[in-house]
C-alpha cells in the first residue's frame, strides 16, 4: 500500500511549560505567565449562562469586536479576532510571506513568531540583544531587501524587558515602510513605566503597524483561547478573507466581553501584580539572582551570579511542587522564568527558597 506524500520539515515544535509532575499530585504551576487570581466572576458567570451548542459562533465576534473598540477607543472595522493571538500571528504570515522572505525577530522572542514564519517558507534572522533587552540598531542591522516583517513583543516574553515609547518610535521610523512591525502587547496591562506605551495607543493610525492582544493573560481565559489584532482596514479585511470561518467559539466571545467589561477584577489583578513581584524580586535578588525589572507578570531568573545553577534550583522545586520554565527552548543558558502567582503560591515559593538557601 503506497501512501499519498506530505511535506516532511524538521521545524522546531512550540514546547509549553511543564504542567506535571511525577508522582506529585499537588502542585504550583508557575511556568506558562498565566493570571494569579485566575478569572474574573463576571466572566464565569457569562459562560454558565445557557449557550445553543447547536448553533455557529458569530463568526465575525462583532459584539466582542464593538466592545473592543469601545474599552480601547479604536475602530470596529480594524479589528480582527483570533483563538488566542497565535491564530492572528499565523494569518500574518500566511497572507504576507512566501518562500525566501525574511522575518526579523529579537533573539529571545515568543517561540511562535520563528515557528509560523518558517511553516510559511520564510528565513528567520535573530536580532541580538543587549543584556536581555530588544535593540533597535541591532534590528536594522538585519533588515534587507527581503525583510517582510518584523515581530517583537513589548515587554518581551521571555525576557521581560521592554522598549521605551521613544525607542519603538524609532524602530518605526527606521525601517522602510514597505515592511510590516507587529508589535504584540500581550504583557501591556502589566506595565506601570512613565517612559513606556502600548503599541496600541502609539499605531492606531499607522498604515504598516499590526497590533496583538490577548486575552490569555491578565483576563484569566488562556483555555479558551481568544486574542485580537488591530491594523490597516486593507490589511484586516485581507486577513478576514483567509480567516478560519468560526475560529473563535462562542463561549470565549461570551466570556472575553464580560471580562473587559470587569474593571476591578483588573484593577485587582495589576496592584496584586505589581505588590508581588517587587517583593519576590527583592528576595531573588538577595540570593544572587538576578532578575529583569518588574514589567509583566514574569520574572527572568539569571543564576549567573548565584551559588547554584538554575537547573539545580529548579529540580529542588519541583521536588517540592513547585513549577517554573525552563528557558532551554530559548536558548537562554542558566536561567529560569517565574510567573507571579497568587499569594498562596508565592508565599510557598518563598518558603522553599530559604530553605534551599537555609535563610
Amino acid at each position: 500500500m503506497i501512501l499519498t506524500k506530505f511535506k516532511t520539515n524538521s521545524l522546531e515544535t512550540y514546547k509549553p511549560g511543564k504542567s506535571r509532575l511525577y508522582r506529585i499530585k499537588k502542585i504550583i504551576k508557575l511556568s506558562a505567565n498565566e493570571s494569579a487570581l485566575g478569572t474574573s466572576p463576571k466572566a464565569k458567570k457569562e459562560i454558565n449562562k445557557k449557550i445553543n451548542l447547536s448553533k455557529y459562533p458569530d463568526s465575525k465576534s462583532n459584539n466582542l469586536r464593538l466592545n473592543i473598540s469601545k474599552k480601547f477607543n479604536c475602530e470596529f472595522g480594524k479589528i480582527i479576532c483570533g483563538a488566542g493571538s497565535d491564530e492572528i500571528i499565523q494569518i500574518i504570515c500566511q497572507l504576507f510571506l512566501k518562500p525566501k522572505d525574511e522575518v526579523i525577530v529579537p533573539q529571545y522572542s515568543f517561540l511562535m513568531y520563528r515557528i509560523y514564519s518558517k511553516i510559511s517558507g520564510a528565513k528567520v534572522l535573530y536580532a541580538k540583544e543587549n543584556n536581555f533587552k530588544i535593540s533597535v540598531s541591532e534590528i536594522i542591522k538585519k533588515v534587507s531587501k527581503k525583510t517582510k516583517i518584523v515581530f517583537l513583543a513589548n515587554p518581551n516574553n521571555p525576557t521581560g524587558t521592554y522598549l521605551k515609547k521613544n525607542e519603538l518610535l524609532e524602530l518605526r521610523k527606521k525601517l522602510k515602510s514597505n515592511i510590516l512591525l507587529v508589535v504584540d502587547d500581550a504583557y501591556d496591562e502589566y506595565i506601570q513605566k512613565k517612559d513606556y506605551a502600548s503599541g496600541l495607543r502609539l499605531f492606531k493610525k499607522s498604515k504598516n503597524v499590526i497590533i496583538l492582544r490577548t486575552f490569555s493573560k491578565i483576563y484569566g481565559l488562556a483555555s479558551l483561547r481568544i486574542g485580537w489584532g488591530y491594523g490597516p482596514k486593507k490589511i484586516i479585511d485581507a486577513m478576514n478573507i483567509i480567516k478560519p470561518p468560526f475560529n473563535v467559539n462562542m463561549a470565549a466571545q461570551l466570556a472575553a466581553v464580560a471580562a473587559l467589561k470587569d474593571k476591578s477584577f483588573i484593577n485587582k489583578s495589576v496592584k496584586h501584580n505589581f505588590i508581588w513581584a517587587n517583593k519576590i524580586k527583592k528576595i531573588l535578588n538577595k540570593l544572587n539572582i538576578i532578575t529583569n525589572e518588574v514589567a509583566t507578570n514574569f520574572l527572568l531568573l539569571n543564576f549567573s551570579k548565584c551559588k547554584y545553577s538554575a537547573n539545580y534550583i529548579k529540580k529542588k522545586l519541583e521536588n517540592n511542587g513547585i513549577i517554573l520554565r525552563s528557558m532551554q527552548t530559548y536558548k537562554i543558558k542558566n536561567a529560569l522564568r517565574l510567573t507571579i502567582g497568587s499569594s498562596a503560591a508565592n508565599n510557598k515559593l518563598v518558603s522553599i527558597l530559604n530553605k534551599i538557601f537555609k535563610k
